[in-house]
């Protein structure tokens, strides 16, 4: 290994994949909160839609996310672009809502379009905030 990574490489590949891995979970933890509906109990029960909703908010999140990686200057602008990033993915839910009123019931009823919806929404605004991050 030469000097040059121990001394650079592998510190920040620590202190970014440390930080991603924090805003994840902060961000799923925030996600399962503001929704009204156990998505955790819901996917240990079978519900499907609880599963792909879910399933498109953090590979939205995580998409937005590792464009904040790959394209910050330093940790202090990744950890803005992942804080903006993690705001966006939470608007995507609010969105859901708006277009579907009766997404909080459909999700625990298992109805697997609202699931389907709401899982692509998510992904396709991870998409884009992933995009609009390539200054």
């Amino acid at each position: 290994m030469s000097a040059q990574f121990l001394a650079y490489g592998f510190p920040a590949f620590i202190s970014h994949f440390g930080s991603a891995l924090a805003f994840l979970f902060l961000f799923i933890a925030i996600y399962i909160r503001i929704t009204p509906y156990k998505e955790i109990a819901l996917i240990r029960e079978g519900n499907t839609a609880a599963s792909a909703s879910l399933s498109g908010a953090v590979l939205g999140y995580c998409i937005a996310l590792a464009s904040s990686v790959a394209h910050s200057v330093d940790l202090p602008d990744m950890l803005i672009w992942s804080a903006i990033a993690l705001v966006i993915q939470l608007l995507a839910f609010v969105i859901a809502r708006i277009l579907l009123p009766d997404l909080i019931k459909d999700v625990p009823n298992n109805k697997l379009a609202s699931g389907i919806f709401l899982g692509a929404l998510s992904l396709g605004m991870g998409i884009l905030n992933a995009a609009c991050q390539t200054y």
